[in-house]
């Protein structure tokens, strides 16, 4: 049975996004319309689907989904998250949505319940990364997809990426790299169909001034991005652009199929 996540990790997820709200939901990153499109794409969504997000956040993916899918759920642990993808859903007149305010996993529904089940961007702030995979799986019917859009650096570098998100963020359990994660599939009998991704650009100075970070850390962040410059040791491509340090997160997109 899959475990519920400390409640150590479970506050400090509750307390940066609670915080990071509404500038999440306005993030130009997260906001980011052909990133949202090669997911959307990949999820093959069809009008008779239903669709589960899971760690929604402001809802964008789910909105985006319900505009084609029979019926689609958000799910995330933070309530302040859900209040956005509420407003998000009305202010597009989308009624075929529901939200679960609920800290995963498990997940709330009986198996082989959705067509679909995705999570954006999310994978890496959950402790066991594993039981929440299986859980997704366990919720998706038989033939369905099963999909992680996530922050997946080079497997040299994690460690390092690892590190300086934990500074930014106490809420980060850990990215995977992409081999990592495709085993992580496998071991949850998912057959992987379809596997892409994209560079997700970002300024450091709005990423950080829209993170909760411990005093001194946003300091720390800047300078181990400074050093990264020349030697790309983050595995973000970090450059400056003016006075700024802009960088590109290695997005993956990895699709699996439910056996029947």
């Amino acid at each position: 049975m899959a475990q519920p996540p400390s409640h150590e990790h479970d506050a400090e997820v509750l307390r940066q996004f609670t915080a990071q709200a509404p500038s999440y939901a306005a993030a130009e990153p997260v906001r980011n319309q052909q990133a949202l499109e090669l997911l959307l794409a990949a999820c093959r969504v069809r009008g008779d689907d239903r669709a589960l997000d899971v760690a929604c956040g402001p809802g964008l993916v789910a909105c985006a989904i319900a505009e084609t899918a029979r019926e689609v759920a958000g799910v995330d642990a933070t309530a302040a998250m859900i209040e956005q993808a509420r407003a998000l859903a009305a202010t597009r007149g989308l009624e075929n949505i529901t939200w679960t305010t609920a800290a995963v996993p498990p997940l709330p529904w009986d198996d082989g319940s959705f067509d679909l089940v995705l999570s954006r961007y999310a994978f890496h702030h959950f402790e066991d990364r594993a039981a929440l995979l299986a859980e997704m799986a366990r919720v998706c019917r038989p033939g369905g997809r099963v999909i992680v859009c996530d922050v997946a650096p080079a497997a040299e570098k994690t460690d390092a990426f690892n590190a300086v998100e934990r500074l930014r963020d106490s809420s980060h359990a850990g990215a995977l790299a992409l081999p990592a994660l495709l085993r992580l599939f496998q071991e949850a009998g998912l057959a992987v169909e379809d596997v892409g991704g994209y560079p997700l650009e970002g300024e450091l100075n709005a990423l950080l001034e829209r993170s909760a970070a411990e005093d001194g850390a946003a300091d720390e962040v800047r300078r181990r991005y400074e050093a990264s410059l020349d030697d790309d040791a983050l595995g973000v491509g970090a450059w400056r652009d003016g006075g700024r340090i802009r960088y590109a997160f290695p997005i993956a997109i990895v699709a699996g199929r439910n056996p029947q």
